[in-house]
């Protein structure tokens, strides 16, 4: 808000009208916007959330379980199915933009690229979304959005809980594109036509590489697992599992079972770690600052802190 003198940022607007839309139990809640004596003492009011996912995972001293996991992903998956729903892409899915109450609720946070969509759908910049989850299309320069990118990242998000550390955590645009195909083998126009007609391909010189190494990348996960992580990580995004496909996955009705909200809780030395930081400093209000644009965010998580609204927000880039 320092730099602006013709009043509040649009990208501040639209996530503040959005979010004042937004009602559901795992989509952060936007109770208030309190305005100061000045224009550049605008905040938000949110619900408290004790921490973010990216905080957690780097201070546990043991991973979440595998049924954590599940119990993390459904939430997650719920408010995603919510958020689909009602026409709006999230565009910056990740795990620091996981919020996690001290009873084991996971909310999504940080709508500050989110858009509301239409049919037919019109063209975004594909600079959004944090590198390590930006999916094939945007880096391949796609003017057509939807929410198949939401997706790509929940893939990502789900396999850095199974993993306990980030799937592709690529350099440069060039890198990402690299570990994608690394991991999933060189696309084609016979398993996603259009490809070659995007934007950026030309580009780009892909390796050839024929396998999909998802398995070999998670031996120990089940079938069941191993074919949703598919479903996510398909090329062609009209093929990608939605929010409502993967709340069906026979994953989640399998052993072990998803654990319950109140099972999760964050683990007693993970939180002294944090306190012991300084980082377990959540403020109830912030000033209202305007979502910096996607090519400044690192593509680290949980790198870099900016106190908002009641939460952290991680790896701005501020």
């Amino acid at each position: 808000m320092d730099k602006e003198k013709d009043g509040v940022p649009i990208s501040s607007l639209r996530e503040i009208t959005l979010l004042l839309r937004l009602r559901h139990p795992n989509i952060v809640e936007l109770k208030e916007v309190v305005v100061g004596n000045h224009l550049e003492s605008i905040f938000l009011v949110m619900g408290y959330c004790e921490q973010d996912l990216a905080s957690l995972l780097e201070n546990m001293p043991t991973p979440f379980s595998e049924a954590q996991v599940k119990c993390i992903a459904l939430q997650v998956l719920r408010g995603l199915q919510y958020l689909h729903r009602n026409f709006i892409i999230h565009r910056d899915l990740k795990v620091s933009n996981l919020l996690m109450t001290d009873k084991g609720c996971v909310k999504t946070a940080d709508f500050g690229l989110a858009r509301a969509y239409g049919i037919p759908v019109k063209p975004m910049t594909p600079k959004v979304v944090t590198l390590w989850y930006r999916a094939p299309e945007l880096l391949l320069g796609t003017a057509t959005q939807t929410t198949g990118i939401d997706m790509w990242a929940m893939g990502c998000v789900l396999a850095e809980l199974l993993a306990h550390k980030p799937l592709l955590p690529g350099t440069s645009e060039i890198h990402q594109v690299d570990l994608i195909v690394q991991l999933l083998g060189t696309p084609s126009e016979n398993i996603w036509p259009g490809f070659s007609q995007l934007p950026l391909v030309g580009q780009y010189s892909l390796r050839k590489q024929p396998y999909n190494n998802l398995k070999h990348r998670f031996p120990w996960l089940s079938e069941a697992g191993l074919r949703l992580l598919h479903l996510l990580f398909m090329y062609d995004p009209k093929k990608r599992a939605t929010a409502g496909d993967c709340l069906e996955s026979s994953y989640f009705k399998e052993k072990p079972l998803p654990g319950c909200p109140g099972h999760i809780r964050e683990p007693e030395q993970a939180l002294q770690a944090l306190r012991a930081s300084g980082t377990d400093q959540p403020l109830q209000l912030a000033a209202l600052r305007p979502a910096p644009s996607a090519h400044h965010r690192p593509g680290t998580a949980g790198r870099g802190r900016e106190v908002t609204a009641g939460h952290t927000r991680e790896g701005l880039g501020t």
